[in-house]
């Protein structure tokens, strides 16, 4: 029935006046934490930076076939199973064994229930292959297995991108996968992406090693650069600590050698290395190594138990906010690499704001003029529902804190043809239904009721592509999906209660004037 509750009246204001204000925040300042919220523009609004990176996983795969080296000759070891000349290249591990063993060894591997793989970084059996290559046996990841190892490093890589770009204090990035070695990272309102890329260039890996003065060192030794590609030194393979053992890290003005450091704390397992290694090398230097280039190889005066240190070398103050960014957010898994950059200007993204705003004021006074046209009265009151429905389409997304694309625009600018097509079907339903019902009031409850089931359908049916727009796609196509589906709930609301109580209200005021539609 047409009739509407004060309950239902009540409930329909609430709810309107609500997500009004809510969109009003973009207009207006509230000092409530509460309405300080706004709608963000994408990428191709407000400009900014695109960048597409790809994960280098070959060393990642090399360094778990090194590991495995070592546990395969200790695991046949146990066995009493020789394995020799291990050679490691083009990502697989190739070892020499008796031929009398060497039956044994397939059928280890190739055993399902084999404890090898397990003992093995807990990989299971059909993560590794063996096959015979001339006199040496092969072992190199299966399929299965290499898209489980690239998957982790992207899941780790895309857990310490987004911690970098967070600490920088970028807004609203949009970090994404792109299938199971590429990151996608789009930053709105970056202009010069410069130190985004410098930082996302960086592994971090971070160690500790003592600087070795001869060739005698049982760990074996190897000659890095410092950064400033200025001197080098031969360096111990033995380390010390790494980054892994760092609990916090920031720069600091050091007063009395008047210099920018960066000062580090370590977890109590890094204290107690750090502590004993300190102890034992006084008078040696000790090399702070970052992606294979010292940074500094200070002099050990003392012991240092106390769990923090500081790092120096000629730092700037935003030099040395950089390096204690990669230490607290931690070393990447692989290098990565940008295979593919772009930037938007702002003055770009506001001509496709303008373009965008132009065509929704365009469309939005060809319909208003249309409707009320076609239907009097009734057109006004389509208009005004119109109007309150693009409101709350705005408040939903501000309520949410939704970023608006181009692609967003245009799923707004659907959302009002969608929403004037119901009230069309509505309003012819109702014509006809006048021709044959004197009672004006059934004959407009009739209307609604009689036009729901065909206006629900085409909704259903747009919300269901919405749906899969939003799953299956990416970037804009989601901004589209976003905003077609929260305007099909909105249309249906305003459609079904505003449009239809200022109906009832109008026909109460006036039942005993002659009603045109």
């Amino acid at each position: 029935m047409l009739y509407f509750s004060k309950l239902k009246i009540i409930f329909i204001l609430i709810i309107s006046l609500f997500l009004i204000l809510i969109a009003s925040s973009n207009l207006f300042k509230f000092d409530n934490n509460f309405l300080k919220r706004n709608i963000n523009l994408g990428l191709d609004l407000q400009g900014g930076s695109y960048l597409l990176l790809e994960i280098d996983n070959k060393p990642v795969i090399e360094q778990k076939l090194q590991n495995l080296t070592i546990t395969l000759r200790d695991y046949f070891k146990g066995k009493n199973i020789k394995l020799v000349n291990f050679i490691l290249q083009n990502e697989k591990i190739l070892f020499k064994v008796n031929e009398k063993d060497k039956q044994k060894v397939l059928d280890i591997f190739n055993d399902k229930k084999s404890e090898i793989n397990p003992y093995y970084e807990r990989f299971k059996s059909h993560q590794l292959e063996i096959t015979e290559e001339n006199d040496f046996l092969s072992v190199i990841f299966s399929k299965q297995g290499l898209i489980k190892l690239k998957t982790s490093s992207q899941e780790q890589a895309l857990e310490i991108v987004r911690r970098r770009i967070d600490e920088v204090g970028t807004n609203e990035p949009n970090i994404l996968k792109r299938g199971n070695d590429r990151i996608l990272v789009e930053l709105p309102g970056l202009d010069d992406p410069m130190r985004i890329k410098t930082l996302l260039g960086k592994t971090a890996n971070l160690t500790f090693r003592f600087v070795s003065n001869n060739n005698e060192d049982s760990f074996g030794n190897e000659k890095l650069n410092y950064e400033d590609e200025e001197g080098s030194e031969f360096v111990s393979k033995r380390i010390i600590l790494s980054g892994d053992n760092l609990l916090d890290a920031q720069p600091r003005m050091d007063s009395e050698a008047n210099e920018t450091v960066v000062t580090f704390s370590l977890d109590r397992v890094g204290a107690k290395r750090f502590g004993k290694a300190t102890s034992k090398g006084i008078g040696r230097q000790l090399a702070i190594i970052l992606d294979g280039k010292i940074i500094s190889a200070p002099v050990i005066q003392d012991t240092i138990a106390g769990g923090s240190g500081q790092i120096s070398g000629g730092f700037t103050f935003q030099s040395a906010t950089d390096l204690a960014l990669l230490l607290r957010s931690g070393a990447l898994p692989a290098p990565l690499n940008i295979i593919e950059e772009r930037t938007v200007g702002p003055s770009l993204g506001q001509d496709s704001i303008d373009a965008g705003i132009i065509a929704l004021i365009i469309g939005f006074i060809l319909v208003i003029v249309f409707i009320i046209v076609k239907y009097k009265i009734f057109g006004i009151i389509t208009n005004t529902a119109l109007i309150i429905n693009l409101l709350l389409l705005v408040g939903v997304l501000t309520l949410f804190e939704a970023t608006l694309t181009l692609p967003g625009i245009a799923g707004i600018i659907l959302t009002v043809g969608m929403a004037v097509d119901a009230n069309v079907l509505i309003f012819e339903r109702i014509r006809e239904e006048l021709k044959n019902e004197k009672n004006r009031l059934i004959a407009f409850d009739s209307g609604y009721s009689k036009s729901k089931t065909a206006i629900l359908d085409a909704n259903i049916t747009t919300l269901l592509a919405a749906i899969i727009l939003f799953f299956m796609g990416s970037g804009p196509i989601k901004g589209f999906s976003i905003t077609l589906g929260v305007g099909i709930f909105t249309t249906l609301f305003s459609v079904y209660f505003i449009a239809r109580l200022l109906t009832v209200l109008y026909i109460s005021k006036n039942k005993n004037k002659e009603i045109v539609i």
